[in-house]
């Protein structure tokens, strides 16, 4: 074994060097998503670890050009304490309220510390329920006299226990206070779905929007500028362009009330609600996909690499 390495090492030195250097790279991704190591790494490590699984490479931290990159850079380098109640879904509110108006915010029908606390009498017949920690746990009720209150809480409960930012080292949520929050059960003018508009900011400039659509059926997610022109690319989730979609009416009301609250703020996805000619916040997101979405075509990664400019002092990683 060792003198076949040798003479490879002989015969093509430059190919022994990249093995060598491969299998290192492979034993440390290997090494860092295991379950049982992920959580105690750095989250320098961590964060590298698992965009060489989905990338095949690790990102440049010392000099990120694209714009996944300059997000895992984000995670570690910018912790302005702000950020922690920004995307706690029910702290924000008041964040959103002082910034620009009571009117963009999402009414808040109770919310609580356990599962067990839900006074689901006190709900109305429709309602949505979900964890302030984290993007995924949400539950809604249309009706609720065939509305499982057990399964509801049991999955609550479940939710209350898992961490948003061990998943992508995503620092904001390492401090959140896990709590469920119940708010009203919203449809579009659609009366069947509610779609979300997703307006991303770059150094306080709105510069274009994800339309995520069938979220519970076949979720989907288009982009388009604030012409309305679609801008065919996807970017972690599928698109269909060939859907005609109408422009919202308060279009360019998301746009001025999304660069108010992302001011001063290298990138924020402002996430709304459109109702007829009522808008809400629904949240705010420092990192799509966690920093791991890929583009296609991928020099859109790029594209917007180059218009998201950092910060210039850097704050420690953990």
């Amino acid at each position: 074994m060792i003198f076949g390495k040798i003479k490879t090492f002989i015969k093509n030195p430059a190919a022994a060097v990249k093995n060598k250097i491969d299998e290192r790279r492979q034993k440390e991704v290997a090494y860092c998503t295991n379950p049982e190591n992920y959580a105690k790494i750095s989250d320098k490590r961590a964060v590298r670890a698992k965009y060489y699984t989905i990338f095949g490479t690790y990102p440049n931290l010392r000099h990120p050009k694209t714009f996944n990159e300059k997000l895992q850079w984000l995670k570690l380098y910018d912790r302005r304490p702000e950020y922690v109640g920004m995307v706690d879904k029910y702290d924000v509110k008041r964040y959103i309220a002082e910034k620009v108006g009571e009117e963009f915010v999402v009414p808040t029908l109770g919310v609580w510390d356990r599962a067990e606390d839900i006074d689901f009498d006190a709900l109305p017949d429709r309602f949505v329920l979900k964890g302030t920690h984290d993007s995924a746990s949400v539950i809604i009720c249309t009706d609720k006299s065939k509305f499982d209150r057990e399964a509801a809480m049991r999955e609550l409960s479940s939710c209350l226990k898992k961490s948003q930012f061990l998943v992508g080292r995503e620092w904001p949520y390492k401090n959140v206070k896990p709590r469920i929050i119940a708010e009203p059960y919203l449809v579009d003018e659609s009366g069947k779905e509610l779609k979300d508009y997703k307006v991303c900011c770059f150094n306080g400039k709105a510069d274009y929007l994800d339309l995520h659509f069938g979220r519970f059926s076949q979720h989907k997610k288009n982009h388009y500028d604030f012409e309305w022109n679609p801008m065919y690319f996807s970017a972690g989730s599928p698109t269909d362009y060939s859907i005609d979609f109408a422009r919202p009416q308060r279009l360019d009301d998301m746009k001025r009330v999304s660069e108010t609250l992302s001011r001063g703020i290298p990138f924020l996805r402002v996430d709304f609600y459109s109702i007829y000619d009522r808008i809400y916040v629904g949240e705010l997101t420092f990192f799509p996909g966690s920093g791991f979405n890929k583009f296609d075509p991928p020099e859109m990664d790029l594209k917007f690499g180059e218009k998201l400019i950092l910060p210039k002092k850097k704050r420690r990683a953990d």
